[in-house]
């Protein structure tokens, strides 16, 4: 495995495993729907990123949908695999590569794979921030989904 799909794979085991700790948190469904939106967009965004990063089309379906609580938990473990699938083809040039896509609107894009892998990444902090700023305005006490407890989490299993 090069250096880059190391640290890639590794951000995206972060980003499943803090996925997943906001996930347990969003019981009962109905109380969550605007968070459970948000984890449904993030998720549909990482589907549709592997995609464009596979030349595959992405046309259809919504950015923001609306997905039940079981399918979220589902989702991340099948994103995850996915993603671990396709890094698993991936040299250490390839991170250089560039990928064209178009965006929602019909424009065009071209960007490097490690640029895409990063900006998914970012994408994913981004909207658990929102979600747990919503889940503590409501009084819940969040889980410690920082990386670097991740890090060390994952240093203790071995």
């Amino acid at each position: 495995m090069t250096e880059m799909t190391k640290h890639f794979v590794g951000l995206l085991g972060y980003d499943k495993f803090s996925n997943l700790k906001l996930i347990e948190l969003l019981k009962p469904e109905e109380r969550f729907d605007e968070s459970i939106g948000l984890m449904s967009h993030l998720l549909v965004a990482q589907q549709i990123w592997l995609k464009r990063c596979k030349g595959e089309p992405t046309v259809g379906g919504s950015l923001w949908p609306r997905w039940r609580l079981p399918d979220l938990h589902n989702t991340v473990l099948m994103n995850y695999e996915a993603w671990m699938l396709f890094l698993s083809s991936v040299e250490e040039s390839d991170f250089m590569k560039p990928v064209t896509y178009q965006n929602s609107k019909g424009l065009s894009f071209t960007n490097s794979l490690e640029d895409v892998l990063t900006h998914l990444i970012n994408h994913g902090t981004h909207h658990r921030a929102q979600i747990g700023q919503q889940l503590k305005a409501i009084g819940l006490t969040l889980p410690n989904t920082d990386y670097i407890f991740y890090v060390r989490e994952e240093s203790d299993k071995t």
